[in-house]
């Protein structure tokens, strides 16, 4: 087994060079579109950087990861793993892969000017291996660094009327009830469909008191997504008006419901119900085998802040998936106990 590391950025320079990681990621389950070359793109725009690690065996990728870096004060920055790294099968083979992933993280640490306070993994993992040790156990929303550990997948492999059945009542209710009103489902992935999802992203957002990404962020992310084919904007119209939408990230095996919101005048049309499921048949169609609904709240925790979302995304029926906490790797404690004060 040989290790190669990818020190460029993602995209255009090495364009060539991730051709073989993004086709290696595409055949597994246990990743996702964060560990892609245009998603380390993406995120040069928000003024991250990135390197990539990746493991041949006899030339064949079996593992690796895409890390970001991130100055988050002058001198200090921090490595992060979103959906990784990536492993092969089997204990022993994961745990040599991991070693050496970690080997060669630690060589480029040793070469940076700034400090590194610690290495962030959020691998998308169901159990944690033995192997993994030293790292910390970060608490959800401890900052915004991370990504949600809880969500929910339906299936799309089983015939329509089987994934209607699998649905709660209320969610098959629901889709019937936007159908009788004349709600229609759409894709525009143009500038005016961008505008269109921002009013609708940003009067939901602020709804729930939360804030809402720039503009300039949903701007960089349909700008990558709709040329490499790698997403699209949904919307749901009643009466030729947008009440509804969704951006939707396809990648390996997935369709993933990333951003959305809709709009609290048009409830009684129940838009987003039949927006979802549109997106569903649109993505069985293009022969996806799951639909995540990217986040729900862990269950048995009412007050947590997901949970109205969570009530809505569960009538869908699916699967709930719960993976390892986000983990930290903590380089050094007073640069870590900074990142906690900057976070």
């Amino acid at each position: 087994m040989t290790n190669a590391t990818l020190s460029q950025p993602a995209l255009p320079a090495a364009t060539e060079g991730w051709s073989a990681w993004d086709a290696f990621l595409v055949t597994t389950s246990e990743s996702g579109f964060m560990q892609s070359s245009w998603w380390a793109d993406f995120r040069v725009e928000a003024g991250y950087g990135n390197f990539g690690v990746v493991l041949r065996n006899r030339g064949a990728v079996v593992g690796g990861a895409v890390v970001l870096t991130y100055e988050y004060a002058p001198g200090h920055c921090f490595y992060y793993i979103p959906e990784g790294p990536v492993l092969p099968a089997g204990e022993r083979a994961a745990s040599e892969v991991f070693a050496a992933i970690l080997e060669a993280i630690e060589e480029r640490r040793r070469t940076e000017s700034r400090t590194v306070s610690h290495l962030r993994i959020e691998p998308r993992w169901e159990r944690l291996p033995d192997f993994v040790q030293g790292f910390r156990v970060v608490p959800a929303f401890k900052d915004c660094y991370m990504e949600p550990r809880d969500t929910l997948c339906i299936d799309l492999r089983p015939p329509e009327p089987a994934i209607l059945a699998q649905m709660k009542p209320k969610g098959r209710y629901n889709i019937g009830v936007a159908r009788r009103h004349g709600v229609v489902v759409v894709e525009d992935s143009t500038r005016r469909g961008l505008a269109n999802f921002l009013r609708i992203y940003q009067a939901t957002v602020r709804r729930q008191g939360l804030r809402p990404k720039p503009r300039e962020y949903f701007e960089g992310l349909t700008g990558k997504l709709a040329p490499l084919g790698q997403g699209a904007v949904f919307f749901a119209e009643h009466r030729g008006r947008r009440i509804a939408a969704a951006v939707v990230v396809y990648f390996g095996s997935r369709a993933t419901y990333f951003f959305g919101g809709s709009l609290t005048g048009s409830r009684k049309f129940m838009a987003p119900y039949l927006l979802h499921f549109e997106i569903m048949r649109r993505a069985k169609a293009m022969g996806y085998d799951w639909y995540d609904l990217w986040g729900v709240a862990p269950t048995g925790e009412p007050d947590h802040p997901w949970q109205s979302i969570s009530v809505f995304k569960r009538k869908f029926g699916g699967v709930e998936v719960r993976l390892v906490p986000t983990l930290d790797l903590v380089y050094d404690p007073a640069a870590y106990d900074r990142y906690g004060a900057c976070a």
